[in-house]
């Protein structure tokens, strides 16, 4: 994005720093000011520290509005057949898709929020060596992608614990889960995956059918390379800054879902590396090396882009005040964690919509907080015909 000098004060915090040099900055960053080219996926991927995939339709989508003429095709062999992107739990202990070499660290990044279960484990269920044979256990049960089913199977010969299928599958889901009863308490193969996350990398294979498989990233990933926690945890925070700031420790906090003094450890560590601003009176940080292009940033071309379900540009901060006005928050962010998709204009959410697709027609509805100008409309009306061929449709009917 071509950015114009913009000359502004400073004050005893840094340098002032405008909201709209900030949305400049981020939109940039995350290759929503114009789009990037179709052999850029893995470097977006990056750029934008991954898509949140609990619905991976909804992945693919955040990445369509990033990089021109991308096919969910594309997408499918990148993550099951070439092994160059990987699906796994890091981030809030949520599933995103993720550039496979970059794995560990968001993984091992994120290990503080994976110790908390350990932890748990440790005080409420067992200890000692039996919990170390445990996780032990679990891990090495995914030598290869296995089912929930079969881990819990191949976990319960080698430990002699009972196997047994419970309800509640999470999000309200009232559906049979695989357990195992460790020391009477009946422990789901998904909690025990994020007890282990504390020790090993663990991602998604490829699905059978409906059900998910999982698999060590050692045996999965053709070109592994492990990280350290402590060297994780700070090459995150870069990354993060990077995409999301200026922001503050307890930005960090929220969004890697660890607690604030863990945050506020790691930020001590790189703080040579952070400059201070102002932004409209709230002190906030960016890497240094991105201060000049944060100084010189502006929208200098409309932006407007149809963001999916969990889209990672509108979970980047834990106070949201600066994408969506209060009276619109509960339409965007909504209970259980659910995160409406949401029509961003120049760095603002000025709407949500959602889509259904039947067989060559796809209908995408689109709902304005505001009255739409003619100019937005004829953009959201472009985004939505480009996303219908992203989808496999021939025709868009677009009601807004």
């Amino acid at each position: 994005m071509p950015v114009t000098a913009k000359p502004r004060g400073s004050t005893s915090t840094g340098p002032t720093i405008s909201w709209s040099q900030v949305a400049a900055f981020r939109l940039r960053q995350h290759h929503l000011i114009e789009r990037a080219p179709a052999g850029a996926l893995l470097s977006v991927l990056d750029d934008m520290n991954g898509a949140q995939a609990q619905v991976l339709s909804a992945a693919f989508i955040s990445l369509w509005a990033r990089i021109r003429g991308l096919t969910p095709a594309r997408l499918e062999r990148a993550l099951w057949r070439d092994r160059t992107l990987a699906k796994a739990w890091c981030m809030r202990r949520t599933v995103h898709l993720l550039p496979s070499a970059q794995l560990a660290v968001f993984v091992r990044g994120t290990t503080r929020r994976a110790e908390k279960e350990l932890q748990y484990m440790r005080r409420h269920v067992v200890s000692g060596p039996a919990l170390d044979e445990l996780v032990d256990a679990v891990l090495d049960a995914m030598d290869e992608p296995r089912t929930r089913s079969e881990i819990a199977v191949r976990v319960g010969r080698s430990l002699g614990l009972r196997v047994l299928a419970e309800r509640g599958g999470g999000w309200g889901s009232a559906r049979a889960v695989a357990c195992v009863k460790v020391r009477g308490v009946s422990c789901s193969v998904v909690y025990l995956l994020h007890v282990v996350a504390a020790r090993g990398v663990v991602c998604s294979g490829p699905p059978r059918g409906n059900e998910s498989t999982f698999v060590r990233a050692e045996a999965w990933l053709p070109k592994w390379r492990d990280v350290p926690v402590p060297a994780a945890e700070r090459e995150l925070l870069r990354r993060y800054l990077h995409a999301f700031g200026p922001a503050t420790p307890a930005d960090f906090a929220w969004w890697t879902g660890m607690t604030l003094s863990g945050a506020r450890s790691i930020w001590a560590l790189e703080e040579d590396a952070l400059a201070r601003v102002n932004v409209d009176g709230r002190e906030a940080w960016i890497l240094r090396r991105d201060l000049p292009e944060l100084e010189m940033a502006v929208i200098d071309r409309p932006s407007v882009r149809l963001l999916p379900f969990f889209d990672s540009f509108v979970l980047g901060q834990k106070d949201r005040g600066h994408l969506v006005d209060a009276p619109q928050y509960g339409h965007v962010y909504r209970g259980q964690g659910w995160v409406a998709p949401v029509v961003l204009s120049d760095g603002r959410v000025t709407g949500v919509w959602s889509h259904t697709a039947r067989g060559p027609r796809l209908d995408l509805r689109v709902r304005s907080f505001a009255p739409m100008k003619r100019a937005l409309a004829t953009r959201v009306r472009a985004e939505g015909r480009d996303l219908a061929r992203f989808l496999g449709c021939t025709q868009v009917d677009t009601t807004l």
